[in-house]
């Protein structure tokens, strides 16, 4: 640079000129923005939001005519309780700063809340719409609860006193029935995919006939692992029917919906989920009551019918006629010994059902007195229906003797005779033969064909 001598003879140079690089000025006003702003909480409106694949969150928060672009990165984004959307109001905090490929101004977000309702009950509304749009809460797809389960599985604390309460009740109900129990956190970020891989376990690993998610009351905090999407998929997938006992009975999650059958509090479920053996014992009594009176019915009705039979105007008839209603009479004592068979038989399978479902509930001294009682009651009826048959044969052989002895063939034994004109009528009028007419005369053994030559009367 030259300088230049003025007429007092002072030196003047020229300032020098700083020219920057773009990424070095911007830089430097990235720096410089960070530093004073590296602590900011703003409010806005979200728009143009996105969530590509690679986790991170872009979008735009807007107040008014003013915009700023925000970045959420992957690593707070999967802290989120909710999923922002457009439109929302938010307050988020964050560090201002710059994106250098394009020198824009924008925050780097680290929170975010929704304005007005808490993140938590944002985060369950959003998921209860999108799995009820999906038709997870529907009622037809809910598996019925078993009323005797022989093993019950049960997810929760192995610390929690809900544990204890549900074993409590259980030992009260029905002493025999097997628990198993899946230790699993019911409070925290792990809680969520213990429960559902204590689900999958019992689905893959284990013969159980119902599962209970079970866990005490608690703040929306505490119960908000029981909101997870992948758990409730887990729930909604598996094959076992599912109880939901999560918190009090005014506390709801998204697990309760797709459950199979929700209960209000874990003792509840415990109340639910399995039948007491008093209540096992008087359905056994009231089964019995109605065998019995089926059989009562029956015996009534073969009465009837044999009564019936007895009355019949078939007696009256000859002896064909007897020998057909005979005939009858035996197939239809063959029907009702059948019939009586294949009743007791379903009787017995019936009694084997009941007993094979009460076998393991510790009622060997009741189930035995009811067989005993059964055993009893078969054999009166096999007596009764014996002595019944045993009657009706000796009154059959009673009205048969006494249709022998008024059979007109059984005259023809003592010495009688019928006899026939040519035209096989039976004469018994000497009138009614001429002197020479052809005669036949039907013995008790054999006939006889001669003619008249003399008559009287």
């Amino acid at each position: 640079m030259s300088s230049l001598t003025d007429q007092m003879g002072f030196n003047f140079r020229a300032p020098e000129r700083r020219v920057w690089k773009v990424r070095d000025l911007v830089a430097a006003v990235r720096t410089h923005v960070e530093r004073e702003y590296s602590d900011a909480w703003v409010e806005g409106e979200i728009s143009n939001f996105r969530a590509p694949d690679s986790g991170h969150l872009y979008f735009t928060l807007k107040d008014g005519n003013a915009q700023i672009r925000v970045v959420m990165f992957r690593s707070s984004a999967r802290l989120l309780r909710f999923r922002p959307a457009d439109g929302l109001q938010v307050v988020l905090r964050g560090r201002v700063t710059i994106y250098e490929e394009r020198g824009e101004l924008q925050i780097s977000a680290e929170y975010i809340e929704p304005k007005g309702a808490g993140s938590l009950q944002l985060a369950f509304e959003q998921l209860k719409t999108k799995l009820e749009a999906e038709g997870l809460f529907a009622a037809d797809r809910k598996k019925p609860i078993p009323p005797l389960p022989a093993r019950i599985g049960i997810i929760t604390s192995a610390q929690a006193a809900a544990l204890r309460d549900i074993l409590n009740i259980l030992e009260r109900r029905h002493h025999s029935v097997n628990v198993l129990i899946f230790p699993a956190q019911v409070q925290g970020e792990s809680a969520a995919l213990e429960v559902a891989v204590g689900v999958r376990h019992f689905n893959q690993h284990t013969k159980v006939d119902v599962v209970i998610i079970a866990r005490g009351g608690g703040s929306a905090e505490d119960l908000a692992s029981f909101n997870d999407e992948g758990l409730a998929r887990t729930v909604a997938a598996s094959q076992i029917p599912v109880i939901s006992a999560i918190g009090h009975e005014t506390d709801f999650t998204i697990i309760d919906f797709v459950a199979d059958l929700r209960a209000p509090t874990p003792s509840a479920a415990a109340e639910l989920v399995i039948r007491s053996r008093q209540e096992i014992e008087e359905n056994a009594a009231a089964l019995h009551e109605r065998l019995a009176r089926a059989m009562r019915y029956r015996l009534l009705m073969g009465r009837q019918a044999l009564t019936e039979l007895a009355q019949h105007g078939a007696f009256a008839r000859m002896m064909d006629a007897t020998h057909q209603r005979q005939q009858k009479l035996d197939d239809l004592t063959h029907r009702m010994e059948l019939a009586e068979r294949q009743l007791l038989e379903q009787m017995r399978r019936r009694w084997e059902l009941v007993s094979a479902a009460v076998r393991h509930y510790d009622l060997p001294l009741v189930l035995a007195g009811m067989r005993k009682e059964l055993d009893s009651t078969t054999a009166a009826l096999v007596a009764v229906m014996r002595n019944v048959l045993l009657q009706h044969k000796v009154r059959r052989e009673r009205l048969d003797t006494a249709l022998q002895a008024l059979s007109p063939l059984a005259i023809l034994e003592r010495g009688y005779a019928l006899v026939f004109d040519a035209r096989g009528h039976l004469l018994k009028d000497a009138r009614r033969a001429k002197i020479g007419d052809e005669i036949s005369a039907r013995l008790a053994r054999g006939e006889i064909h001669a003619a008249v030559t003399k008559k009287q009367g």
